[in-house]
């Protein structure tokens, strides 16, 4: 594989990398020839021997460490050139009854990413986000809303020389605890339990998620959301009937925090958003940004009261294209 020049001789770190997101993530990065190095940050010892016996890489490094621990971060972000930031709790339930720890994790966690990385002078830094952070009516989506605007700002707190952006996707296909993985589970042969038989979601594949943070890190120029333009939405009715076509469905109502669609655009964002084609770029609202909007003259604006719902969307994911994205998972 040619390596993309921004990745050429380049030391990468991926923040929760022993997560479904950060271990793919770091062996697609490693079959660039000449990345320098791909550093997994986390704290989960276990996780980390597991990757080393997976990936096989004298070039894949581990950090044991947790954001809470800013310290920690300053001394595993020395010599580091590109940062991945993909930790953080996710389980909405579980956060919902535990917020203090979501706070500490996903927003100070974060903050603590942005001044050590400042602090070590590192070159550009990418948040994961998710369709969650839009809207947010639960706390994982609303301490993911507020890591959005930390990362926009941090770009004001380095003058320029650490970037700062984001990209925003919804369900990844088969990550660890997802939907996807619970109903290829043959336990799930009999009953399955779905909130409210109206409910959508969008999902992506892993390389498609990989796809979007590489445009980011190519595109860059600090302060913008990423998020990719045509990404499938499926109600979980049908994915439930196509991946566990035995099972009968129960309608248990909705969890504490759980929403009946998903957005990953709203109207207000879509007046600063760009259309590049493959992808969507919302520029930061705030003043000081004027100079960086200039790489982005080239796409179009979207039209008045554009929004991107997961209800709404006109690319809907059927079985043939289930299946195929499941497939580009192996």
């Amino acid at each position: 594989m040619i390596t993309p020049p921004y990745l050429i001789n380049k030391t990468i770190l991926i923040t929760g990398g022993t997560g479904s997101f950060g271990s793919a993530f770091a062996k697609f990065l490693l079959a660039f020839p000449t990345v320098k190095k791909v550093i997994i940050f986390s704290r989960d010892e276990l996780k980390q021997s597991e990757l080393a016996e997976r990936i096989r890489d004298k070039r894949l490094r581990f950090f044991l460490g947790d954001v809470r621990d800013e310290a920690r971060l300053r001394r595993a972000f020395f010599g580091v050139d590109i940062i991945v930031h993909a930790a953080a709790l996710k389980q909405v339930p579980t956060l919902e009854y535990n917020p203090f720890e979501a706070v500490k994790t996903n927003i100070l966690g974060s903050e603590n990413v942005i001044n050590a990385a400042i602090d070590a002078g590192v070159e550009k830094v990418l948040l994961i986000s998710t369709d969650k952070a839009v809207e947010p009516v639960n706390l994982y989506g609303s301490t993911k809303q507020v890591a959005e605007k930390l990362f926009v700002a941090g770009n004001f707190y380095s003058a320029g020389r650490t970037r700062f952006a984001a990209v925003r996707y919804g369900n990844v296909l088969g990550s660890r605890g997802s939907i996807v993985e619970r109903l290829r589970d043959p336990r799930s042969a009999g009953e399955v339990g779905v909130t409210d038989e109206r409910m959508t979601r969008f999902f992506l594949s892993l390389p498609e998620s990989f796809k979007l943070v590489l445009y980011a890190l190519s595109s860059m120029q600090g302060g913008e959301i990423f998020l990719p333009k045509r990404i499938p939405s499926m109600k979980i009715t049908d994915l439930v009937r196509i991946l566990a076509p035995k099972a009968r469905v129960k309608i248990i109502g909705r969890r504490p925090g759980e929403k009946l669609h998903e957005a990953l655009l709203t109207s207000e964002e879509a007046r600063r958003t760009m259309d590049m084609g493959e992808y969507l770029v919302v520029l930061p609202d705030q003043s000081g940004f004027e100079g960086k909007r200039a790489k982005y003259k080239k796409g179009t604006p979207l039209p008045e009261d554009y929004s991107l719902r997961s209800d709404e969307s006109d690319f809907h994911l059927t079985e043939q294209g289930l299946k195929a994205l499941l497939r580009t998972q192996a």
